[in-house]
């Protein structure tokens, strides 16, 4: 959380993989964002914000975008100012996929995988993907609006063995 208890306001959600291994098709991860209603917090997303895209309002952006997990560190990145996103959204849930066409891959496949959500200079998350092996996609964090104190957060790693478009649908529907 901020300071003075204003909730989180402007973070970075930023993933990091090794590169495939020589002569082997690219490992493409993506940050996907979705950001639901009030009045349907579990249901459809509002809308989407994934590789190619931002928001309608500009609120939510991928600022960089890697097909190979090629550079130092974190190599994707994307920016949600919560602060600024209009009061009739109050959820939002950010998941990781792994793009499938050069054949099925689980995170247990792909090398140093890591994740990381930032206020600032502050980690709020930080963790790789060894509990979800098995997975081809997962969630990472959730946004709730509450009220007046702004928007809060937690760490949610829920794995889903499914391609990105199935997995963009069902990321923020209700655990049974």
């Amino acid at each position: 959380m901020s300071g003075l208890n204003k909730g989180v306001g402007k973070v970075e959600v930023t993933l990091k993989w090794d590169p495939s291994p020589i002569g082997a098709s690219a490992h493409d991860l993506d940050i996907i964002a979705g950001v639901y209603t009030a009045d349907d917090l579990y249901g459809a997303p509002a809308y989407l914000v994934h590789f190619d895209s931002r928001s309608p309002d500009g609120t939510i952006t991928l600022n960089r975008d890697s097909r190979t997990g090629q550079g130092f560190g974190y190599d994707e990145a994307m920016t949600l100012e919560l602060n600024r996103l209009a009061p009739r959204y109050a959820r939002v849930v950010v998941g990781v996929a792994i793009q499938q066409g050069g054949g099925r891959l689980t995170f247990g496949d792909i090398a140093n995988t890591g994740v990381r959500v930032r206020e600032g200079y502050t980690d709020l998350v930080s963790h790789g993907f060894e509990d979800v092996a098995s997975a081809t996609a997962v969630t990472v964090v959730e946004f709730n609006r509450d009220g007046a104190e702004g928007w809060s957060y937690r760490s949610i790693r829920r794995g889903f063995d499914t391609d990105p478009q199935t997995f963009a649908a069902r990321m923020g529907a209700r655990q049974s």
